[in-house]
């Protein structure tokens, strides 16, 4: 909790106002704190603002910048970026067999991979096509995969794709304890944290994310790793754990 007090700088001539973040009444608040940047190291402009084409963090506040990441993948929004590993020949649009491929080269088995694929496709490729009949064959169509984000997830992606840090920097500073790092622990606090009323669609859809992003990880010590979630989220870390797999096999 910050000091009432105001602050020496001015605000529009006026003294700043103080940021109350925790009230000892509200003890999820206290339990909860959000994410707040050091007052002598603001690395970070604007967490708050969401980013359209890069996964900015207080650590990578320029996104994904190794292989020239970030400058290849300007021209779409950071959850398109999330499902471009998956769209096998670019084209926009995700086959289930894309995706079946694709969940193969992180490393699934035949059977997660086909159950990934079942649950993936049946739930998003409707509100991504562009009329009112579904699509037969359950593509997902990246031009509209904004419209597949649900509820009782982080809030990282907004309801236009884009990335927004200081919920990304929530997850850690409200569940992982100040920790760069998750534990499985950590993650179903995380889901009973972020569960909305009445909503078992997003309750079962975060959950499915972060088990199969865990299980996609599968962290020898048992911590997922904050720059690993944020390679999930830009999709980076996707060709590196493919090209990982691909070096087991030789």
């Amino acid at each position: 909790m910050f000091n009432n007090e105001s602050k020496k700088s001015k605000v529009n001539g006026a003294p700043t106002p103080p940021v109350v973040t925790s009230i000892p009444k509200a003890r999820v608040t206290v339990d909860r704190k959000p994410f707040c940047q050091p007052e002598d190291d603001q690395r970070l402009p604007h967490p708050g603002t969401a980013r359209a084409n890069i996964a900015a963090t207080y650590e990578k506040p320029y996104g994904t910048i190794e292989n020239g990441w970030a400058e290849r993948h300007q021209g779409e929004t950071a959850l398109q970026q999330h499902c471009e590993f998956f769209d096998g020949d670019h084209d926009g649009i995700i086959w289930p067999h894309e995706s079946f491929v694709g969940f193969r080269r992180v490393g699934f088995g035949v059977f997660l991979s086909l159950l990934c694929v079942c649950i993936i496709h049946c739930s998003f490729s409707y509100p991504t096509v562009s009329g009112l009949f579904p699509d037969p064959f359950f593509r997902i169509y990246l031009a509209n995969v904004y419209k597949d984000k649900h509820g009782s997830d982080t809030g990282t992606y907004d309801t236009e794709g884009r990335f927004v840090p200081q919920q990304f920097e929530n997850i850690f500073s409200k569940y992982g304890h100040g920790h760069d790092y998750l534990t499985i622990w950590d993650v179903f606090d995380l889901l009973k944290g972020h569960r909305c009323n009445n909503d078992p669609v997003g309750w079962f859809g975060a959950f499915f994310e972060w088990i199969a992003t865990y299980l996609m990880l599968w962290p020898a010590d048992g911590k997922m790793m904050k720059e690993d979630i944020r390679g999930v989220y830009d999709g980076s870390i996707f060709y590196t754990i493919a090209k990982r797999q691909e070096a087991k096999k030789q």
